[in-house]
């Protein structure tokens, strides 16, 4: 999950690919949309796959560390 920083001069502190733009979330967005690994590929030929799924392992281990509130 190296490929993974947070640069607070980036998209203002948010999760990115490492040496571009692209944040974590719009990765998962463009993932959740239905696009698939190689589509996003093609759109966006920078990225690699390891990209992606550093994308998806971020968002699990956040997710992991998500605290559940009864309501």
């Amino acid at each position: 999950m190296r490929r993974i920083i947070i640069n607070n001069e980036i998209s203002s502190g948010k999760p990115i690919i490492e040496g571009t733009r692209i944040s974590v979330e719009f990765i998962l967005e463009m993932l959740s949309s239905g696009m698939s690994v190689e589509e996003i590929l093609k759109e966006y030929p920078h990225l690699k796959r390891e990209d992606i799924l550093s994308a998806l392992a971020y968002a699990v281990k956040i997710l992991k560390k998500e605290e559940i509130y009864s309501l």
